[in-house]
């Protein structure tokens, strides 16, 4: 016997939403201050993901545009004949003793801070940096990473394990690539070093922060 056909429409299933039309609607449906709060939350979930990208090793296409000019301005500092010369003579000698335990004790106004921030070399840093408003702090080093000029006294007089020294001595140009509050001025930068060249040759690092704004 042949099934009897039925004139009755089987219900139709309801259209399913996309994930995001979906969480568009039922926000429609909040109260104003709800919806209020869900943009925020929104806005906030946004500016998280961003901010974990930079920190992840991407910077933002305008901070690496800015970061990549200030390299190219350090590498032309890095050429200047009283900065090789000042390098050549730091690496002449040792350091007299001088560590980052007891530099820590020594002010910025002590006659041995003074020595770097005050110098021939020192005051044309200063000048320099002062000059260009991208940047934050300015310092140069020996091959050893020493302290031999800067524009501020440095919170390390020897950064021979930080990566803007270890990568430049090597002899080529260095960015980061996440932005961090520099340990010395505290402003968020991204940190760029270039190595100085005597005849080709890797004698010491120029080293600055770059501020992201």
């Amino acid at each position: 016997m042949p099934p009897v056909k039925s004139d009755v429409e089987p219900p139709k299933q309801p259209k399913r939403l996309s994930h995001a039309r979906q969480t568009k609607e039922n926000a429609m449906t909040l109260p104003p201050q709800c919806r209020l709060l869900h943009r925020w939350l929104g806005a906030l979930a946004l500016t998280v993901t961003s901010a974990l990208s930079v920190q992840a090793g991407e910077l933002p296409a305008d901070l690496a545009a800015k970061a990549a000019a200030a390299t190219r301005q350090l590498v032309q500092w890095a050429a200047d004949p009283v900065v090789i010369t000042a390098v050549r003579e730091a690496n002449s000698h040792d350091a007299g003793g001088m560590n980052n335990g007891k530099w820590t004790d020594v002010s910025a106004t002590d006659p041995i801070a003074k020595s770097i921030t005050h110098s021939k070399v020192g005051m044309l840093i200063a000048k320099w940096e002062h000059a260009d408003s991208t940047l934050n702090k300015l310092v140069l080093r020996d091959q050893k990473g020493n302290a031999v000029g800067a524009s501020l006294k440095p919170l390390l007089f020897n950064n021979a394990n930080r990566p803007q020294f270890v990568h430049a001595i090597k002899g080529q140009p260095w960015i980061a690539t996440e932005v961090k509050p520099d340990p010395l001025t505290q402003i968020p930068s991204v940190q760029v070093g270039v190595p100085v060249l005597d005849g080709g040759t890797p004698i010491g690092v120029l080293h600055a922060g770059v501020s992201t704004k």
